[in-house]
């Protein structure tokens, strides 16, 4: 913004340009930030943010993500991960859940044409689905 724009310029003249002569208009009087979250912003932390202070549950050192990396998908959305190749023919197509980042199948929605899915992971009520419809299941590393 330009500084003939600005709101002070209509100030000019006046002795405390709209901050009060006896508050007076200091730099940080309640201090920078968070101050105070422990001690005069107290009522504000506590309403506005609970929970903000303090620790939860265990500590857990050298946490590695790998180790639970674990993407899922469900049996519904198998139908669209069928190559191409695969989905004209008569044969039963096979599905790689692995080479397509996938670790765990999961059991939610229907499945009508038999799969072989192979997967690290398939969950009990997956695995029902799929040898239901005539599929099968190939648990891989």
């Amino acid at each position: 913004m330009t500084t003939a724009l600005r709101k002070n310029r209509k100030k000019r003249g006046h002795v405390s340009a709209g901050h009060g002569r006896v508050g007076k208009h200091r730099k940080h009087p309640s201090g920078r930030g968070n101050a105070g979250g422990q001690h005069h912003h107290r009522i504000w932390f506590d309403k506005y943010h609970p929970g903000y202070f303090g620790k939860v549950g265990m500590r857990h050192f050298h946490f590695k993500k790998n180790v639970v990396h674990k993407p899922t998908c469900n049996v519904s959305q198998l139908t669209n991960m069928i190559p191409e190749t695969d989905a004209a023919s008569a044969k039963v197509p096979v599905v790689d859940l692995t080479s397509k980042g996938v670790f765990k199948l999961l059991g939610k929605g229907f499945i009508a044409r038999p799969i072989i899915v192979k997967a690290r992971f398939i969950s009990r009520i997956a695995e029902k689905k799929l040898k239901a419809s005539g599929g099968a299941c190939v648990v891989s590393a």
